[in-house]
């Protein structure tokens, strides 16, 4: 760290003038050197500026950082003359660097590592947030572009990596049009991929360079782990790296699920996260097209956890129902709202779908009961949301009748609103009660 060497009695006209000319590191505290002198850090690329009164006698040094010295350099002409003395002692962080974010530490290792040639563009080019896996940490596709980055090599990802306390970097890059939403994932510093995420209790393992980790789940994967499955039958339809699957063995007690995924790279991160997780017993795994799963009968629910729509997977869902008693499905979709505000609604009441017998007298279809809204308390049921909801009811009942050539009755239990996918676009989740009607 190079820092100006002076008398105390000029460590204050010395500071002041530095700060006036923004060139004090405030990262670093004023410390006493050798020679019962104060060394005041400063900006390593603003040392070539540095022009100080003559009165005011100072000796450029360099602090090394815990290490051997650096070899004398030329670090600039003028009033502080060529070379900087090197002095082997540990520069003192100041209380402002110690409370430091990791996004600061990261931006303060980088223009130390540059010196000179530091920019302000760089700086732009320098992420503020990123994902972390263990030891990995997981960075955005538009961070580290400019060209300057690329000279640096290796040493750039092991300052990124040290400056976050991590092992591995990863940069992430647009995710692949091929129906199994790839990553398309750079490893740059470290051997493989594989990390391990916990969630709530439950160890998610994965490659990064080949799966996807979705957090903004997170609120339907809770919801999930609390459902009443406890002696239950499932199967979930679109299983992944095991975001529904593990919670509902793990937290809510589900006897067995079919677990259902057509990625092989998922479906190698399921099959270890079973293991972790000492599940492995209870879980079946089908990897393949879920629409050519040949199981019928099974099951007490069904999770359909794809987006932007799961409606590929709804008459496979009605078929592994069991056809005596029904069960529940929880269908996901992104349903589109419009800009304009719509006008209050009353709270959604259970849309219950039977027979054409069943409707009223004036032809409309029965809606026995008040569903409570969970997502976010006290707000009432957008209308577009209502609409997919009884729409979806509607579509389903008519499936299974048409299967099993008898009559089902469906009712909407709830509708979770999962997070905001894109602008007036919602990731819901319909909990939807499938029953035969009895003769």
């Amino acid at each position: 760290v190079p820092a100006l060497a002076t008398e105390r009695r000029f460590a204050q006209r010395l500071r002041e003038c530095l700060e006036e000319e923004q060139l004090l590191d405030g990262r670093y505290q004023l410390q006493q050197v050798p020679g019962g002198r104060v060394a005041l850090p400063v900006l390593e690329e603003k040392v070539s500026q540095l022009r100080l009164p003559p009165e005011m006698p100072c000796e450029l040094v360099r602090i090394q950082v815990g290490r051997a010295p650096w070899p004398r350099a030329l670090l600039g002409q003028g009033a502080l003359g060529p070379t900087a003395t090197a002095l082997l002692q540990d520069p003192v962080p100041s209380r402002a660097a110690r409370r430091r974010t990791p996004a600061q530490k990261l931006r303060d290792e980088l223009r130390r590592l540059l010196r000179g040639t530091w920019s302000e563009e760089l700086g732009r080019d320098v992420p503020h947030a990123w994902q972390r896996h263990g030891d990995l940490v997981l960075l955005s596709e538009d961070s580290f572009k400019a060209e300057p980055w690329e000279g640096l090599g290796s040493v750039l990802w092991e300052t990124v990596a040290s400056a976050l306390g991590a092992r591995r970097v990863a940069r992430r890059g647009r995710v692949l049009p091929d129906g199994m939403r790839t990553p398309s994932v750079t490893l740059l510093l470290g051997q493989d991929g594989w990390v391990e995420h916990v969630d709530n209790g439950i160890r998610y393992t994965f490659d990064v360079t080949k799966c996807m980790f979705s957090p903004g789940n997170i609120t339907e994967k809770l919801r999930v782990a609390s459902l009443p499955c406890s002696g239950e039958v499932l199967v979930d339809l679109y299983a992944g790296i095991g975001y529904f699957t593990l919670p509902l063995l793990v937290h809510a007690g589900a006897a067995l699920v079919h677990a259902c995924e057509w990625n092989s790279h998922a479906v190698e991160a399921l099959r270890r996260a079973l293991e972790l997780n000492g599940v492995r017993d209870r879980c079946h795994v089908h990897a393949g097209d879920s629409r050519q799963l040949q199981l019928r009968d099974v099951a007490d629910r069904v999770n359909l956890g794809l987006i932007p729509s799961s409606e590929e997977g709804w008459p496979v869902a009605c078929r592994v129902l069991k056809k005596d008693t029904g069960g529940v499905l929880h269908i996901h979709h992104n349903v589109e709202t419009p800009l304009a505000p719509a006008p209050p609604q009353p709270p959604l009441l259970a849309a219950e779908r039977g027979p054409p017998e069943a409707a009223s007298s004036a032809g409309e279809a029965q809606l026995p009961a008040e569903v409570g809204w969970k997502g976010v308390p006290g707000a009432r049921l957008r209308p577009e949301w209502q609409r997919w909801a009884e729409d979806t009811a509607t579509r389903i009942q008519g499936l299974l009748a048409e299967l099993h050539g008898r009559p089902w009755r469906t009712s909407i239990l709830h509708v979770e609103a999962v997070k905001s996918y894109a602008p007036h676009v919602h990731h819901l989740v319909l909990d939807l009660e499938c029953r035969p009607v009895l003769p």
